[in-house]
């Protein structure tokens, strides 16, 4: 995993979320699994940024602001789910905060089953403005 974009970071916060789906098992609401999130993420001495707003641009005009769940140390955008399976839709998602927020990894992390499940998403050079 050494050769991967942030991986000992990776490792910390698929960790973080193992301990806490380990410890409140599934089935719960997001939100619930996001806060323990923080919570472990934070105690084992990480920066967490969670809901920060970024402005979105269209042709020079504000038309919005996105807010991804949690930023880690400010390298990582982690989107907690609780889903049967990650979508396409989930993964584009994540390719449009990174294009916004200007940071190359986001990691999607699966509460729903007694396993967690993650997926890696990496800022392409095509994304880079």
């Amino acid at each position: 995993m050494s050769d991967l974009i942030h991986a000992k970071l990776s490792e910390d916060i698929i960790g973080a979320a193992m301990q806490v789906l380990n410890t409140l098992k599934p089935g719960l609401d997001e939100k619930l699994y996001e806060n323990a999130l923080v919570l472990e993420l934070t105690k084992r001495g990480h920066r967490i940024a969670q809901q920060k707003s970024f402005p979105v641009h269209y042709e020079g005009q504000l038309i919005g602001t996105l807010i991804p769940d949690l930023i880690i140390d400010d390298l990582v955008i982690a989107d907690p789910k609780v889903v049967t399976a990650f979508t396409d839709t989930h993964v584009a998602k994540m390719t449009g905060y990174l294009a916004i927020t200007h940071l190359e990894l986001a990691l999607l992390l699966n509460f729903k089953f007694a396993r967690l499940g993650w997926k890696r998403i990496v800022r392409t050079h095509a994304q880079n403005s």
